[in-house]
């Protein structure tokens, strides 16, 4: 047999299921309402039959005058009634809680922009970084230091970065041509958004290999440090203030531990730039830009809290905009170190 503690209780009003205490008193969700509707009114009842009205479950509404005097003489308590404007302001912080507490959905429109560029990042870019070790890589690069047979001739470093930067620029270009959105729009708004945002989606891509504990970036079985790019060059390499500001950048980027669909939300969100130099439909772009940053920013919310996540969509959208400073210091980099450009032509072209 159930305990007396698992039986329904009731309404010490009218007798009808009690659904918990209301205003000082055990009653159900019929009598509570009564009580608010009835004291907030402020009008005056009277019994035509002297008071003696029975209350219960089938006759409650019969006499408002002697359901309301049951009610207070069960103890429900007049002051605890909230005026409709903090009842109002109660309800909508209630509501705010429950909307921080159940997480973000997606629409089916975000998902499927979600899957879509998840695909063609699976396709072009997940993969390219351990493709590195096919470009002729220096010894020194290899984790373990391993030799190339003799018969292979090692090139300089700097031939090495142009062509595994070439192959970064070739990758993302099929990258984006796998996008629907991105092809809807007219061939020159294709090619001023790839040349504005080729590299900065190289290093969205390229901060998934950045170890913060070696501050290396770690591609396969090779790794590369901030020393390799200052001597790059046996004459000149990489400017020490452009490299510190790039390896500060993916560190700070690194430590926010962006899951992959963040990435490439980040990385639609530098392509579908409204401002780049030679765009014609830029209400479109903005547009795109725009879904592109909704899907972001609900994602995030959707996701469980992370070290560092506060504020995780802003802090994003300032480190957008500090790529577009790296992306100006590359372009400066490629043009003033002796003999680069040459060796690709194809940053030579994106970066002019």
């Amino acid at each position: 047999m159930a305990s007396g503690e698992d039986e329904p209780r009731n309404c010490v009003v009218c007798g009808d299921r009690a659904t918990g205490y209301h205003f000082h008193a055990l009653t159900c969700e019929g009598c509570k309402g009564f009580f608010r509707r009835t004291v907030t009114r402020s009008t005056g009842l009277t019994c035509p039959f002297a008071g003696r009205c029975e209350v219960n479950k089938i006759q409650r509404r019969h006499c408002p005058a002697c359901r309301l005097q049951k009610c207070l003489d069960a103890g429900m308590k007049k002051d605890m009634i909230l005026s409709a404007e903090a009842l109002a302001l109660r309800r909508a912080k209630q509501a705010q809680r429950r909307a921080q507490r159940a997480p973000s959905q997606l629409s089916d429109k975000q998902k499927e922009l979600v899957r879509t560029l998840l695909g063609a990042h699976t396709r072009h870019v997940g993969t390219m970084f351990h493709q590195f070790v096919q470009f002729r890589p220096p010894a020194h690069l290899f984790v373990r230091h391993q030799h190339l047979p003799v018969s292979v001739p090692v090139p300089p470093l700097l031939t090495h970065f142009a062509e595994i930067n070439t192959f970064m620029v070739q990758q993302i270009i099929k990258f984006t041509k796998d996008l629907p959105l991105f092809r809807s729009l007219p061939m020159e708004d294709q090619i001023s958004l790839l040349k504005g945002a080729a590299v900065e989606i190289c290093h969205i891509a390229l901060n998934t290999t950045f170890c913060l504990q070696t501050q290396n970036f770690l591609c396969g079985p090779l790794h590369y440090a901030i020393e390799d790019g200052a001597q790059a060059s046996p004459t000149v390499g990489f400017q020490e203030q452009f490299l510190e500001l790039l390896f500060r950048f993916h560190g700070t980027l690194r430590r926010l531990q962006l899951q992959e669909p963040e990435y490439v939300l980040m990385a639609a969100m530098a392509l579908f730039s409204p401002d780049r130099p030679g765009v014609t439909r830029r209400e479109q772009i903005d547009h795109l830009q725009e879904v592109t940053a909704l899907t972001l920013q609900s994602y995030i919310e959707g996701q469980q809290p992370r070290p560092g996540s506060r504020f995780l969509y802003a802090k994003l959208l300032g480190l957008l905009a500090e790529l577009r400073s790296i992306n100006n210091a590359f372009g400066y980099q490629i043009r003033h170190i002796r003999g680069l450009a040459a060796m690709m032509p194809l940053l030579q072209e994106i970066c002019s």
